[in-house]
């Protein structure tokens, strides 16, 4: 690990955290991600051996607490680990109100998908299976179609079909709902407007904006 040679408290924490990706793992962890894939599905553009490196890193250094239960290693934060989601919550919201401008590169179907599962509204979903099927323009063939479960209480993500029966489909550009999720625009004026098709019973369609919800960093309020 290189080092600033610095004994100011900030340098000697960033000799640790501003590693490529460390962040972005403890927020996954913060997230509640335990499993090795879990943490994979929430940095998609990571490798497995550099996610593995970073928390052998975060362990070493007590941010991380590897443990085994039934024989699969499961990580979590330590209370110094935990210390740490004020960092990412001020830094999220530092993002999202003055590094607004998306690239190309940005536009990553696995990780909305991922993020859209763990943070939707389940409470407002029916209590029976419901599923979700999403039609994304602008993105390779093999990852332009996706389907959103919520049953017993428990989402799924799922990028082949499932086979269970689809209550309404969502289409959109990728951009598009990516935007619609960070909240940089409103499930009203995209439908609206048709930049969002919804289909399916009237019922669901009215009901799809309220179930999928858009992601936390929409409520940050924006510079004037």
């Amino acid at each position: 690990m290189s080092t600033y040679g610095q004994f100011c408290p900030m340098a000697k924490a960033m000799e640790l955290l501003d590693e490529r990706w460390t962040m972005l793992v403890v927020r996954e962890l913060l997230l509640g991600s335990t499993h090795f894939n879990d943490l994979r599905r929430g940095v998609p553009k990571m490798s497995p051996a550099l996610l593995s490196k970073r928390l052998k890193s975060l362990t070493r250094a007590g941010v991380v607490e590897r443990n085994e239960i039934d024989g699969r290693a499961t990580y979590s934060l330590t209370p110094c680990g935990q210390e740490l989601a004020g960092v990412v919550t001020a830094l999220g919201a530092w993002g999202v109100r003055w590094i607004g401008e998306l690239g190309e590169q940005d536009l990553d179907p696995h990780l909305l998908m991922w993020d859209m599962r763990r943070t939707i509204p389940i409470d407002d979903w029916p209590r029976a299976r419901t599923t979700i099927a999403f039609v994304l323009d602008g993105v390779a063939p093999k990852a332009s179609r996706w389907w959103l479960t919520v049953s017993d209480g428990q989402a799924d993500v799922c990028d082949f079909d499932p086979g269970y029966e689809v209550a309404g489909t969502v289409q959109a550009h990728l951009r598009t709902l990516i935007e619609i999720w960070r909240g940089d625009a409103g499930w009203a004026r995209a439908v609206l407007d048709g930049s969002v098709a919804l289909s399916g019973p009237s019922e669901v369609r009215r009901a799809i904006p309220r179930w999928l919800g858009q992601s936390p960093a929409a409520a940050i309020p924006r510079p004037a």
